[in-house]
């Protein structure tokens, strides 16, 4: 995976006055567009965000929107193909953490150690892994957190109330059924932009 290291490098969430720049830029768009950004950033300093519900081409940018409106400095995994040499360092200033599939089949293992070995580190995890109606959500994102003891942030986007932000701070109990059903219970009150693929 990425740097053994206590410090992540600079992002273009992160970058003076760039970041600065983007952030009126995407207050701009969403004004422009009717959206409001909501809910308060935890305090933690390692934490995972659960981006849902996700049905629309529109669910990233409006929620990359929110990123930038909230500071928020945002990652996310990939495979290491996803991180060729020439371009290894843009993907990672756009946030990417390269796994190395090739050393570990536990996924969510190598990750939780990951949140282990550094200070700071806040992940993105869309939890339907695809923009079409599931039944289930994958459960990755919660055994991470769970074995990392870190915080699940809810992240959505509600087209309903043209709404995106961050909503409730949880902590896993260790019981995945009953932990999923108050997570699901709250993102079934959100309606997503293309509501007939939630």
């Amino acid at each position: 995976m990425a740097s053994n290291g206590t410090e992540l490098k600079r992002t273009i969430f992160t970058t003076p006055v760039l970041s600065t720049l983007l952030r009126w830029l995407a207050m701009g768009i969403l004004r422009l567009i009717g959206w409001r950004v909501v809910g308060e950033v935890p305090s933690d300093q390692k934490y995972i965000v659960v981006a849902a519900p996700h049905t629309s081409n529109w669910d990233f940018p409006v929620f990359l929107c929110a990123v930038f409106v909230l500071r928020l400095d945002v990652h996310w995994m990939g495979k290491d193909s996803l991180f060729p040499a020439p371009f290894k360092w843009f993907v990672r200033w756009f946030g990417g953490i390269p796994i190395d599939r090739s050393k570990t089949n536990n996924v969510v293992e190598e990750i939780a150690d990951y949140f282990s070995r550094v200070k700071r580190l806040v992940v993105v995890i869309p939890p339907e892994g695809t923009r079409k109606k599931v039944k289930r959500w994958k459960t990755g994102f919660y055994h991470i957190a769970h074995r990392a003891n870190i915080p699940i942030s809810f992240g959505f986007v509600d087209g309903k109330t043209k709404t995106v932000g961050l909503g409730p701070r949880f902590l896993t109990t260790g019981d995945v059924d009953a932990d999923m059903a108050v997570i699901q219970a709250y993102y079934n009150k959100k309606q997503g932009i293309n509501q007939h693929n939630f």
